[in-house]
């Protein structure tokens, strides 16, 4: 399975994209949801930051704001 990330800042509590950093990652198609976000976390450098978590079935979004940092990353999958 292929997932999608892309992160950046936040303004007023929605995405801002005055900047934008993506990445694409191959997962096997039975990785679980934790593990997912675990994979997407490390590949932008974001490991070990805590997140506000919603799953929308077809997108996965952290939001770092509990963390001190006004940042959303958004996950989908192809």
């Amino acid at each position: 399975m292929k997932i999608k990330i892309e992160l950046t800042d936040l303004f007023q509590g929605e995405a801002n994209y005055s900047w934008v950093k993506r990445e694409t990652l191959d997962l096997p198609e039975s990785t679980k949801d934790r593990e997912i976000v675990k994979a997407a976390k490390a590949a932008m450098d974001y490991t070990g930051y805590r997140t506000i978590t919603e799953n929308y079935g077809d997108m996965i979004k952290l939001d770092f704001t509990p963390s001190g940092i006004l940042h959303v990353m958004f996950i989908t999958f192809e």
